[in-house]
């Protein structure tokens, strides 16, 4: 049996402006933002499932005293005892999908509290609903506990890095005098880009594929250029496996990524530059020395415009920081290669949790 939403829940929005955020704030501050901001002082005090009502859609739950943005949806129990609020949550997670298909709007989509109300749950019986929420629970913080990991072993290559290059003193050289001839992609006519692949179709690269670790994140949402365009309109914008790309467009800055040979050939737009690296200098080690924050934060500090930020090919070649002699840079790549098989070993036990979660999901609530 599904019931409305409205029938089980009292549905309200904040009351606040964005900008009532106080840095040092006492209680959290709810906007459309994924993480909550900070606040001084609080209006609500009360178990809540709280949606994001425009922008990137999302979902949170609390039990305490917060605040709340006007355009945040804080949906909280009639207490008839027929509804427990994480269950609710994880509904809302499998939910929300549905509601960036019902948002409304030009730039800014938007749901209407109707989004909610009129929304269908099914409601097994009270201890279902806690026994359903307790198994999602514990995999989901076997999830963030995997992702903790992945992002310390990160931290460890970055870590080695600084302990064997930070204090040496090394020559300095331009990216231009280690790298190929530096260039950008370029942007395909509409409607030659396509999201299912067919044979021989080439993999294309956009900033959301790059990270601020510098891993490449193709399997979110990948999209696809005919071999024809590959090789004769975009010719100019082909990436290899090894090449180092970095986004010239933001905000933000600072995005990388290690082409990986999982296709022989890629392609790029026109917001990202290319690192080919030359003899004299590792590709594991050419994205290690870009992104180290003495060389990047003044580089991006260089980039113009106020809405989008811009850095130029001139500014991308004579981008420079220290290069130590190759059998250092080796010894530092055999190190991340070390902690590349540690990442693989976490990485599956992640996608294991996350396909149970994904699982259960699928089975409670579509």
């Amino acid at each position: 049996m599904r019931i409305k939403l409205g029938d089980l829940t009292k549905i309200k929005t904040g009351k606040l402006d964005a900008n009532a955020a106080s840095e040092d704030g006492q209680y959290p501050f709810f906007t459309c933002s994924k993480e909550p901001l900070r606040i001084s002082t609080y209006s609500y005090d009360c178990e809540s499932v709280l949606i994001a009502g425009n922008g990137d859609l999302n979902v949170k739950y609390y039990n305490g005293k917060f605040d709340a943005y006007q355009r945040t949806y804080i949906i909280e129990n009639k207490d008839n005892g027929k509804l427990f609020m994480p269950y609710l949550y994880f509904f809302m997670e499998a939910y929300i999908e549905e509601l960036r298909k019902q948002a409304v709007g030009g730039v800014i989509k938007y749901i209407k509290i109707g989004n909610l109300t009129d929304a269908r749950i099914k409601l097994p019986s009270m201890n279902e609903q806690k026994a359903i929420a307790e198994i999602l629970q514990r995999a989901k913080r076997v999830i963030e506990l995997r992702k903790k990991e992945i992002s310390k072993l990160d931290e460890l290559i970055n870590a080695q890095f600084v302990e064997m290059f930070g204090k040496c003193s090394h020559e300095s050289v331009k990216a231009a005098e280690v790298c190929d001839f530096i260039t950008k992609g370029s942007t395909p006519a509409i409607g030659e880009i396509v999201e299912e692949r067919k044979e021989k179709d080439i993999p294309f690269l956009k900033v959301y594929n790059l990270s601020f670790t510098g891993e490449m994140l193709f399997d979110d949402n990948p999209q696809y250029i005919s071999e024809k365009t590959h090789n004769s309109k975009l010719a100019r914008s082909k990436v290899y496996p090894n090449d180092v790309l970095m986004n010239i467009v933001g905000p933000p800055l600072g995005k990388f990524a290690l082409v990986t040979d999982e296709f022989k050939e890629w392609n790029i737009n026109q917001a990202i530059a290319i690192f080919r690296a030359k003899e004299r200098i590792l590709p594991r080690f050419l994205l290690y020395a870009l992104m180290q924050p003495e060389v990047l934060e003044p580089f991006v500090g260089q980039a113009v415009g106020i809405r989008q930020q811009n850095l130029s090919l001139e500014q991308c070649r004579n981008l420079k920081f220290p290069l130590p002699s190759l059998d250092e840079q080796k010894a530092f790549v055999a190190f991340a290669e070390q902690v590349d098989k540690s990442k693989i070993i976490v990485q599956k036990s992640l996608d294991e949790a996350q396909l149970l979660f994904d699982c259960i999901m699928q089975q409670c609530f579509k």
